[in-house]
């Protein structure tokens, strides 16, 4: 049973997953062959997979707390182990690739933020089980499938290859043009 207050929640999110999955299956068939020939096909792929696996997630999830009687506890807890074994094998993709692509430690950050989204996912669906209206875990359910949809966007978004703009990335070129430049 669904605790009261979170059914047009996760109608809503079911919605919004779906039109993502659609949209990331557009970007991947767009940008599939120019990412392939600068030699990221791998990376490529492991970006498009965390994208499709968190809007899966959120899909899955948000479907089957919608069918009566199932309730938020194992749709989390099966989807969040499906999840951990995803990106165990990206993990294990990235350690291969090392060495060849200096954007390991992003995409692996990427990963450990996902790992803990899963992670969390699965401890609120145990504390679920046999509590099927527990409004807690069902609102740490629903903020997992939020950050779900946060990680699919920005893996999405480095997938087409979108501009990157934030402050880390700023600071560390703002660093570089500094120490190349001998006039100061």
């Amino acid at each position: 049973m669904l605790p009261e207050g979170f059914h047009d929640f996760f109608v809503a999110a079911a919605g919004v997953a779906g039109a993502l999955v659609g949209l990331l299956f557009v970007a991947v068939s767009v940008t599939q062959e120019r990412l392939a020939k600068e030699g990221e096909s791998q990376l490529h792929r492991v970006r498009a997979s965390a994208s499709l696996t968190s809007f899966s997630n959120a899909l899955a999830v948000s479907l089957f707390v919608l069918i009566p009687g199932v309730g938020v506890a194992w749709p989390a807890i099966s989807v969040a182990i499906l999840g951990l074994f995803f990106v165990a094998a990206s993990l294990l993709s990235l350690v291969r690739l090392r060495g060849r692509h200096n954007s390991g430690p992003r995409d692996a950050l990427f990963l450990a933020g996902q790992a803990t989204a899963f992670i969390v996912q699965l401890i609120a669906g145990i504390s679920a089980l046999g509590h099927h209206e527990d409004v807690s875990a069902t609102r740490s359910v629903a903020i997992i499938v939020i950050v779900s949809f946060l990680i699919g966007i920005a893996r999405a978004w480095e997938l087409i290859g979108g501009p990157e703009i934030g402050l880390f990335h700023e600071l560390k070129l703002l660093g570089r043009r500094d120490a190349s430049d001998p006039a100061e």
